[in-house]
């Protein structure tokens, strides 16, 4: 069995190959948890020492995923590290990097390029590289190929590569990464049989298309098909507002059609690594073409007006008790960019502390998810999370509610705040001190 192919495909079919996976984050480290369960040898890089020595203590630092199951993969063979030269070791690389947008809202393909040029030297015969990071139609062929052949490695012969969109949803307990079909896509045929047999234990269903570009395109479309209908969705809450009707109770009723139509729900803004970004991935790639996405840009505007609506609504409010926005304290509920989580990649709640914060109020937030306001890339507030109690509520002059956690005690909200700006349509019954925004 001397071809290169045939070789790691047995030793992936076999659980023999290393799993090496580049970027332990939401994506990284759930991954890596799964291939330690069946059985394979898995070998962590990142370039943040703090999580490298938080795993190799056996810490987890993500809500989520319980510290019990790091420790447990550590017992079996688990090691991270930030040595990009151990990367020599992996049968299969997995590249789950981050793939953010510039302060231009073009991609920031940094992260992919820098990572792939770290690994460049000590890529050898036989392995697989696998990006699973989101990203624009064209990116593996023409960002990864060209770095991965530079050393006379030759892709679809002796080494492989693939494009595997990541389908990560951080706390929902519906779903965990072994139930989630996998899109395999392969720069060659024999990349994506390569590919398929690196999935195929971890994943119950593996989806394998055409090209790299076909699963590139499969995952934006996944997600400006979300965005596109929650921008609809939150236009049309603007509309059912002016004309006083609760667009939560005409969603609901919509959703009881049991064909042609999916409920999506307005809200503050989107947030996540994927909504708020991916869409603006195709539209930076079709101007190459001539092309000019209307469509999924007007949505993109909609959306990213949502945190500004709230604000505007939060005025209207204190207006109504005779106040200004500026010198007031104003309480935001809930910073993760979605309930039940401590995610705050792209959190509308934080634009909306920026906002409240620019009209020259004092803010404060309260998540009982995030204790302490992370260190991220573009915001900053010196805050830690407010508990709630009736003195604490009371004491604000309005509450702004961005993420309806189930932890919170709603009733216990409403009983004592002041005014509530309700961008998540948690409290139905019209009151005088609720704000539908």
């Amino acid at each position: 069995m001397s071809n290169p192919q045939d070789v790691l495909i047995h030793k992936l079919q076999s659980k023999e190959a290393v799993i090496g996976i580049v970027g332990l984050g939401y994506v990284g480290l759930p991954l890596m948890l799964r291939y330690n369960d069946i059985g394979f040898r898995v070998l962590g890089i990142d370039i943040d020492q703090e999580k490298v020595d938080h795993l190799n203590a056996g810490k987890s630092y993500i809500e989520h995923i319980p510290s019990a199951k790091v420790v447990k993969a550590t017992q079996s063979g688990f090691a991270a590290t930030t040595d990009f030269s151990r990367v020599a070791e992996a049968d299969a690389i997995i590249l789950c990097v981050p793939t953010p947008l510039n302060k231009y809202r073009e991609p920031d393909m940094s992260f992919v390029i820098n990572t792939t040029e770290a690994l460049k030297p000590h890529l050898r015969e036989g392995q697989v590289v696998s990006l699973e990071s989101t990203t624009y139609p064209g990116t593996t062929e023409e960002e990864l190929l060209p770095r991965v052949q530079d050393g006379g490695l030759a892709v679809g012969k002796n080494i492989f590569l693939v494009y595997s969109p990541e389908r990560e949803d951080p706390g929902n307990p519906d779903f965990e990464t072994r139930t989630i079909p996998k899109v395999v896509g392969g720069q060659t045929p024999a990349c994506r049989e390569v590919g398929i047999a690196l999935y195929s234990h971890a994943i119950d269903q593996v989806v394998p298309v055409s090209s790299t570009k076909a699963a590139e395109m499969t995952k934006l479309l996944e997600n400006i098909h979300r965005a596109v209908n929650i921008g609809l969705v939150n236009e049309m809450k603007i509309v059912a507002d002016r004309m006083g009707i609760d667009i939560f109770e005409v969603v609901d009723a919509a959703a009881t059609k049991p064909f042609g139509f999916t409920p999506y729900y307005p809200g503050p803004g989107l947030g996540g690594h994927c909504i708020p970004i991916d869409p603006f991935y195709l539209t930076w790639k079709a101007r190459e073409y001539g092309l000019h996405t209307r469509f999924i840009e007007l949505s993109g505007e909609v959306n990213r007006a949502m945190p500004e609506y709230v604000v505007g609504k939060l005025m209207d409010g204190l207006n109504e008790h005779g106040k200004a926005l500026k010198k007031s304290r104003v309480l935001v509920l809930g910073i993760a960019y979605k309930k039940n989580v401590d995610d705050m990649r792209e959190s509308p709640s934080v634009e909306i502390m920026e906002l409240i914060q620019a009209k020259g109020a004092e803010v404060a937030y309260s998540d009982p998810h995030v204790p302490v306001f992370p260190k991220m890339r573009e915001h900053h507030f010196e805050l830690a999370s407010v508990e709630l109690t009736a003195e604490s509520l009371a004491s604000f002059d309005a509450v702004v509610l961005a993420t309806d956690h189930d932890r919170f005690d709603f009733e216990l909200i409403q009983q004592h705040a002041k005014l509530i700006v309700d961008s998540r349509g948690t409290y139905r019954e019209p009151t005088a001190h609720i704000i539908k925004a």
